[in-house]
């Protein structure tokens, strides 16, 4: 029996650490446009989105009923590969963390957790007609909703301030950022802390300290919480910068767009019990909204990194859970091993990331390099009119001053 608490003990205090790094890793979702655009400073921003995600937390519980009923079959579960399935899902997280890759938390933890369920009790245990409607499906209509609601909506709204004051316009657009950046942070809370929820009440289930079936206990609603709330409040600035520079050039009132689109999706998916990726719906936003506005531009090779990135998620993610728990499966050794492995990766990863820092100070700052399109459109783009005459003179040189032979003098 104390083998038992001592396993449940660990992979509690694992899962509220993944619920850590998916605030941090997704902080960018709420407030990179809202820190880009200017609307909030850095730290007042991810301070405002840590408390609105722990409001969040408590406003709804059928995301992780998903995770704890629908997912897997619970009966075939052991703690240790719930465990398993946490270690997947964490190192996927900090590896795109650490590039500043906006991928979805959500698919890491489901992936891992897939992975290590077959290799425990094989492809039986995994309940495929939840997985393809409330994963996959969502997974690829999201962004695409997202994306396309977030370009209309930009496009209204500068057709509706055209003949607004340009400032007063972007004043009042930014207002409505802080305040669509506050829903999307809700809608995060109410998303993505469940799913530590359910994974918890997963955990419980499988080592009968609940009955099956049960909602999570207000113990873990709160602690997931307070998690994923002081996961946010560190922030994910290497992240932010990608998805508020790197991704695009927004401004005002395409962040209002993008941010209102994302949070309706959002709040609507987990109403339904859809586990979303907020991340992917965040990201189609925001390319919608730069897609939205007349000469914005979307820098596609970032964007073609990320894609890449969703591919792999959950494969990835599945295959390190299955080797954990292969390896777990050993024995108390094998879950000590697996254990020292991902503290050591986790520190690793840390220790890498302070090579070149990211954080408040210089989240607004990109080098991302202009694609091959653009290098070849600057290159045959005239120069801007006042400047033709200057540069010519400072180029082209001056003509040779001949001078003429002097004359001979006169005869006397």
């Amino acid at each position: 029996m104390e083998n038992f608490s001592l396993i449940l003990a660990i992979v509690v205090v694992t899962a509220l650490a993944f619920d850590f790094t998916n605030g941090f890793h997704d902080t960018a979702n709420a407030m990179a446009t809202t820190i880009s655009t200017g609307a909030l400073k850095p730290k007042v921003a991810v301070a405002m989105s840590a408390v609105l995600n722990l409001v969040g937390a408590f406003l709804s519980v059928e995301v992780a009923n998903t995770i704890s009923k629908g997912l897997v079959d619970e009966t075939g579960i052991r703690p240790e590969v719930i465990f398993a399935a946490l270690v997947g899902a964490i190192l996927w997280n900090l590896l795109t963390w650490l590039v500043g890759l906006p991928s979805s938390s959500s698919h890491a933890l489901m992936g891992g957790l897939i992975g290590a369920t077959i290799a425990s009790a094989g492809f039986g245990a995994v309940h495929g007609d939840a997985l393809v409607t409330k994963v996959l499906i969502p997974a690829v209509a999201a962004p695409i909703v997202a994306g396309v609601a977030a370009m209309l909506a930009t496009r209204f709204s500068y057709s509706l301030g055209k003949k607004a004051d340009g400032k007063a316009a972007a004043k009042g657009y930014r207002g409505g950022q802080i305040a669509s950046a506050g829903l999307v942070s809700l809608a995060h809370g109410t998303n993505d802390a469940q799913k530590t929820m359910g994974i918890i009440t997963l955990a419980l289930v499988a080592g009968g300290a609940v009955a099956p079936d049960s909602d999570p206990p207000t113990w873990v609603i709160l602690s997931a919480g307070l998690a994923i709330a002081l996961g946010t409040y560190i922030g994910g600035w290497r992240i932010i910068r990608t998805m508020g520079k790197g991704l695009t050039e927004l401004e005002p009132q395409q962040g209002f767009a993008a941010q209102t689109s994302a949070a309706t999706a959002i709040l609507a998916s987990s109403h339904l019990g859809f586990s979303l990726s907020t991340t992917h719906v965040v990201s189609g936003s925001v390319m919608g909204a730069g897609l939205g506005r007349k000469g914005g531009v979307v820098r596609w090779s970032t964007a073609t990194r990320m894609f890449v990135a969703w591919g792999l998620t959950l494969p990835a993610a599945a295959l390190v859970g299955a080797l954990a728990e292969s390896v777990t499966n050993l024995g108390d050794w094998g879950t000590a091993v697996v254990a020292v492995f991902l503290v050591a990766s986790s520190a690793a990863i840390w220790k890498i990331s302070r090579r070149e820092v990211v954080d408040a100070s210089n989240v607004n700052e990109t080098d991302e390099p202009a694609g091959v399109v653009t290098q070849a459109i600057a290159a045959v783009t005239p120069p801007p009119a006042g400047t033709v005459t200057e540069d010519l003179t400072a180029t082209i040189p001056a003509p040779p001053v001949t001078t003429e032979p002097a004359s001979p003098p006169a005869a006397v």
